[in-house]
């Protein structure tokens, strides 16, 4: 999978552009500036962004040439972000650290997705925000019709409601809802698919 995104990652252009994910975008102005965690970044649009608006920006993937691309775009837009590379379970935070965490398209290995999140959000501390984006179980039909929409062929990988309710248990819901929406991402999400849609705050 790492040789996949170095690969993705390794071209010229921007796989999902530059610009950050419009949801993210829309969510991160509601909240007070802070410490922001996004884990699966790959080419850094969402956490140079956040880092424009004054966050205090963390990000992680397991792709050197994601890091290499957000560092890029980093200075292009005269901004810092701690970015480091490894697997999920190599890079350690402390408990309660982060006041956000930002997760757009964070599809982690279908086996792992659910302890991926339980562990990210003992990271957050109490009353700190989650903002997430992804395919939804219904984006199946979607990318059989246009696969140019992108996202993960496999319903296992997809998410459900009820998924991010038992992952995020903890949380008042804010927002949560599966949605038809119109993606036009850098070179891999475009067109019409189904996402779901999370903001939770941790109890």
């Amino acid at each position: 999978m790492k040789e996949k995104w170095d690969d993705r990652y390794s071209e010229k252009e921007f796989a999902y552009g530059e610009q950050p994910n419009i949801y993210l975008k829309e969510q991160l102005t509601k909240f007070p500036l802070g410490k922001i965690l996004f884990p699966a970044e790959g080419e850094g649009r969402n956490s140079v962004y956040a880092a424009t608006l004054g966050w205090n920006v963390f990000a992680f993937d397991q792709s050197a040439e994601g890091k290499r691309k957000a560092t890029q775009l980093a200075d292009k837009h005269h901004v810092k972000i701690t970015y480091e590379v490894g697997e999920f379970q190599s890079i350690k935070y402390q408990p309660n650290e982060f006041d956000a965490i930002g997760l757009i398209y964070a599809h982690f290995p279908a086996d792992k997705k659910s302890d991926y999140h339980k562990t990210l959000t003992t990271y957050l501390r109490p009353g700190g925000i989650v903002i997430f984006e992804a395919f939804g179980k219904n984006h199946l039909k979607y990318v059989a019709a246009n696969p140019k929409v992108g996202g993960p062929r496999d319903i296992e990988s997809l998410f459900s409601i009820e998924e991010i309710k038992s992952d995020f248990q903890d949380f008042e819901i804010m927002e949560l809802v599966e949605t038809e929406i119109e993606l036009s991402e850098g070179l891999y999400h475009n067109g019409t698919g189904s996402v779901v849609r999370f903001v939770g705050r941790k109890k």
